[in-house]
């Protein structure tokens, strides 16, 4: 076994707390990452709290990972001892159902994907520990490849709030001509305008604060609409194609519903602690969709880690000292971060 350094929730409620552990060895298909740099993600927070149920104590957080590997098992093809290198938000699935074997591992439909943290492994049943941690042993399909173009802390984030805000974009084949509304301006939101205006859509933001408003467009967005403004509303009514809904408050979507032109679509990312609530009205007097989306699969997240190499995409963020971690997630659930924090593991 490989003893590791972390950080841990040892129970809910309870502050995350230096804590040490084991990772199992690197086998004939595993890499040894020496992690650099760790997102850190609202749902971190959820799951420390148990908002969502099922928590695994003690937990290590953190799936935004990226680091250099320093030793691979004998049978690894695509790795090699001091490439850079990515782990998001899961580390294995069954491989073989229908959603496995066509790319989207994410939606597993045996196991399920097993988280990077608060998960458990298929063979040994050993809970899963994530990035909060200077070491993580991963099976090279489960890896990413990572660009030495890019900002490495930067790059961290990509690997959930980008790709879940790529994998929609991509799903519904976003580009030219197509009016996007990001609901929004957090972790995701902010990822959402770069992508969108990357692959060319007409991007608007729609947010409570106006004082969000030159930061949306430095951002590329093209629009800017202050929701609490019954006028501002009015004028991009039956406006979008598609809305990425980002927020994991409880809010009214019927107003944002009726944004969306004919067959447009919401596409929700967030997760509200209480269901949302909608008539059908809403979205049958215009043949309105509402969807949903998860991360992405493996191949696809690689495809966006390219795609932001190529045009320079990298999360907006604040370095912290791993120390400084609960007072971050305070920070985090007051909105007050710019967009992303990011722990330096070299503070561990």
């Amino acid at each position: 076994m490989i003893p590791v350094k972390g950080y841990a929730a040892e129970a809910v409620k309870v502050p995350l707390a230096p804590f040490n552990f084991e990772r199992r060895e690197v086998g004939p298909h595993d890499v040894l990452i020496d992690i650099q740099f760790c997102g850190v993600c609202h749902s971190d927070l959820h799951q420390v709290r148990d908002e969502w149920g099922g928590s695994i104590f003690p937990m290590v957080p953190g799936h935004e990972i990226v680091g250099r590997i320093s030793k691979v098992g004998d049978h690894v093809k695509n790795f090699k001892v001091g490439d850079l290198a990515g782990v998001g938000c899961m580390v294995d699935s069954c491989r073989t159902c229908p959603s496995c074997q066509e790319g989207l591992e994410q939606y597993c439909e045996t196991t399920g994907m097993i988280g990077t943290y608060n998960s458990r492994e298929i063979e040994s049943g050993a809970p899963t520990y994530g990035g909060y941690s200077n070491q993580i042993v991963v099976d090279e399909k489960y890896t990413l490849k990572v660009s030495d173009k890019l900002d490495l802390a930067r790059v961290a984030p990509l690997l959930c709030a980008g790709i879940t805000t790529y994998s929609p974009l991509r799903q519904w084949k976003v580009g030219a001509g197509h009016r996007v509304a990001v609901l929004g301006l957090g972790g995701l939101g902010h990822m959402a305008v770069k992508l969108a205006a990357a692959m060319g859509a007409e991007v608007t933001v729609l947010s409570t604060s106006p004082n969000k408003e030159a930061d949306a467009k430095d951002l590329g967005a093209h629009k800017f609409v202050v929701t609490k403004d019954e006028e501002q509303l009015k004028g991009v009514a039956n406006y979008f194609d598609f809305i990425i809904n980002t927020v994991s408050a409880q809010i009214d979507l019927v107003t944002y519903v009726n944004l969306l032109r004919r067959d447009g679509t919401m596409i929700l990312l967030g997760v509200p602690t209480e269901a949302p609530h909608i008539h059908a009205f809403n979205l049958i007097s215009n043949r309105r969709r509402i969807a949903g989306s998860l991360i992405g699969g493996i191949a696809e997240t690689q495809e966006m880690l390219d795609f932001c190499a190529e045009h320079n995409i990298m999360s907006d963020i604040e370095l912290i000292n791993i120390a400084d971690i609960n007072d971050a997630y305070e920070r985090m659930l007051k909105g007050d971060v710019k967009y992303r924090f990011v722990i330096d593991i070299a503070t561990l």
